[in-house]
């Protein structure tokens, strides 16, 4: 078995935090565009459609170039991006709907529900530690939420959507383990790109309208964004163990509140802060359990849940 060494460790960390970055962006200009009118389904369209490309580029640059992108599976590939598809629209829906902060906090309750579907759907062992963890990042959910509170600052239907994105996105990373074992991770990304393209292309005519230059160019810069963030995440697994990277995926939320608040002059509640804290908590212990179980099993393969 071989270990990565610091160095590739620093490099993962580094592109996982430039991921992060990248993802910040995209989420900031597509909020900047919906201001102007712009809807979940055109986001859809241009993110995939100008994320491509790059995409591409990268495709060509790694060890087999194309050849990556052969599939034995491709009904399995089409069942991915429909799942992937429709979160994605949920999620764009969400900014629409929520400010920038807490549309994003949400979007990290996706390990609370694949938690819960990994027990429900792949049967695996749950133990009492990981149980606390997700209730403690619903308790995150519902302080978010603020329900009761006087000047309803958070619309109950971008929660819903909020959460109903959290879970699909949960359901998609349950079938990423299952595509992994066969497919090439470029033909993973490359394919739902194209899909994405596809329906937004269809969608295009019916709910698209035209928007001012300056709003055009926020979307190319989140199919940019998008797809850069995308290569530089699966990059950073590439020189670093996902344990070791996955937690600087959090430096989203605070890039939410940084261009909240230098872009669109919001700033978030105590609620938001407070809420996305227990989150944030429930995601990060989840997965240094997971990690600490999955090197439990490799010495005892009858390690218990955890």
């Amino acid at each position: 078995m071989t270990t990565k060494s610091g160095e590739d460790v620093a490099r993962g960390i580094a592109l996982r935090i430039a991921a992060a970055g990248c993802f910040s962006v995209m989420a900031a200009v597509l909020k900047l565009a919906s201001l102007d009118g712009v809807v979940a389904p055109e986001m859809l369209f241009y993110r995939a459609f100008f994320g491509l490309p790059v995409v591409l580029a990268w495709v060509v640059t790694q060890p087999g170039g194309l050849a990556g992108l052969t599939t034995r599976r491709p009904l399995a590939h089409v069942g991915r991006s429909a799942l992937g598809i429709v979160s994605i629209l949920c999620v764009f829906q969400t900014l629409t709907l929520l400010p920038l902060a807490d549309a994003t906090t949400l979007s990290f309750t996706a390990p609370i529900f694949a938690t819960l579907l990994s027990f429900l759907i792949l049967k695996e062992a749950v133990g009492p530690r990981r149980w606390a963890a997700v209730a403690v990042g619903f308790v995150g959910v519902l302080i978010v939420m603020r329900p009761g509170a006087a000047d309803h600052a958070v619309p109950v239907e971008g929660i819903a959507f909020g959460l109903v994105a959290a879970l699909l996105t949960a359901g998609v990373t349950i079938t990423l383990r299952q595509l992994r074992d066969t497919e090439h991770v470029a033909a993973i990304v490359f394919w739902f790109f194209v899909g994405s393209s596809i329906v937004g292309a269809i969608l295009l005519p019916f709910v698209g309208h035209w928007h001012s230059p300056l709003t055009f160019a926020l979307l190319i810069g989140s199919g940019i964004a998008g797809g850069l963030a995308q290569l530089f995440m699966t990059a950073s697994l590439q020189k670093a163990p996902v344990a070791v990277v996955a937690p600087f995926d959090y430096l989203q939320i605070v890039g939410a509140i940084v261009f909240g608040w230098w872009l669109m002059s919001t700033t978030p509640t105590l609620s938001t802060l407070a809420g996305a804290a227990l989150i944030a908590s429930s995601g990060l212990y989840t997965a240094w359990r997971e990690h600490v179980r999955r090197k439990a099993a490799l010495i005892q393969p009858t390690a218990p849940p955890v």
